[in-house]
């Protein structure tokens, strides 16, 4: 098996980290509703009574988006074996800034999450810049 890149690494990161962030809400939905109507067909609309878990569901919606963003450009990154210092670094600190905004959104802090946010914008960047051959 090939060593993974901090490329992928990254991708594999952010999309688990996507990946578990519906087990607090589900959790939620259980004590809120009552195992029967939280597992039956599922009620999008509505709106969780905890403030928290209604953040968090913002922050996995947020968190698809910004993974479809990110996931290509990774992979064009390594595919490309464009990968240098600059975007593994750029990569690890997505990993981060996502990871922080959804802790940040589910606790309601309104400027770290837009910070955190901004980073992880600013890494996407970093790897179309790479991709479009800027930097």
């Amino acid at each position: 098996m090939l060593p993974l890149s901090t490329e992928l690494l990254a991708t594999a990161l952010v999309a688990g980290l996507t990946g578990i962030i519906w087990i607090p809400l589900i959790l939620n939905r259980l004590v809120e509703m009552g195992p029967w109507t939280a597992l039956k067909n599922p009620q999008p609309d509505v709106r969780p009574e905890a403030d928290w878990a209604y953040r968090l569901a913002s922050a996995h919606r947020n968190a698809l988006e910004n993974l479809a963003v990110f996931a290509p450009l990774a992979i064009i990154v390594h595919l490309a074996q464009m990968g240098d210092a600059l975007t593994a670094s750029a990569s690890l600190v997505f990993v981060a800034s996502r990871t922080a905004h959804v802790v940040i959104y589910a606790f309601g802090i309104p400027l770290l999450r837009t910070i955190a946010f901004f980073a992880g914008f600013l890494c996407q960047a970093v790897l179309l810049l790479k991709v479009l051959g800027v930097v």
